[in-house]
Formats: C-alpha cells, structure tokens, sequence
C-alpha cells in the first residue's frame, strides 16, 4: 500500500513539474521554490534513512564479532561520510534553484 502511495505521489509530482517547466512568472516561482525545498526535503530524508541503515548493520556487525571492530567501523565512517556528500549535493542544488527565484 506504501509503495501505491509513493507511486502516485511521484507521478503527481512529474505532472506538477511539466506544467510548472512551461509556465512563466509567480507560477514559476513557486515551481523553483518547490523544487528546492524538495531538493533538500528529500536529500536530507534519503540520507538519513541510508546512514540509520548503515549504522545499524556496522552495529549489528561490532556485536556478533567485537574482533571485528577495526575492520568495520573505517568503512562504515567512509560509507557515511559518501552519503553525507549525496545530501550535500541536494543542498547544492537547491542553492542553484533558489538562484533562479
């Protein structure tokens, strides 16, 4: 049902995003400052839903092998530290977006 509903959403947004792209004054406007709130909104969700992930299993890992510790805890700082460039990237965008307004 939750994929249903992200689907939807999604194809809405598609529909929004053609007829703002053609669009011209206050409704382009809103169509770039939607775009950026979205850009950073989800940048930031993604990101940290990905780094909960990573953090969990590199957990888990540490806890069924404690010997382990060294080998797992440097790739998963590198592993956030990769994710943590991909919301960057968002912000980034979202800057070039508010730009434009």
């Amino acid at each position: 049902m939750k994929k249903k509903l992200v689907l939807l959403l999604a194809f809405g947004l598609v529909l929004l995003a053609s007829s703002l792209y053609a669009a011209e004054g206050e409704l382009a406007t809103f169509g770039l400052a939607l775009g950026a709130g979205l850009a950073v909104g989800v940048a930031a969700l993604g990101g940290g839903v990905g780094q909960g992930i990573a953090v969990n299993a590199a957990l888990q890992g540490i806890a069924r092998n404690p010997g382990a510790a060294d080998r797992i805890f440097t790739p998963m700082i590198i592993g956030l530290a990769l994710i943590e460039s991909l919301v960057i990237y968002g912000l980034v965008i979202a800057f070039i977006l508010q730009g434009k307004i």
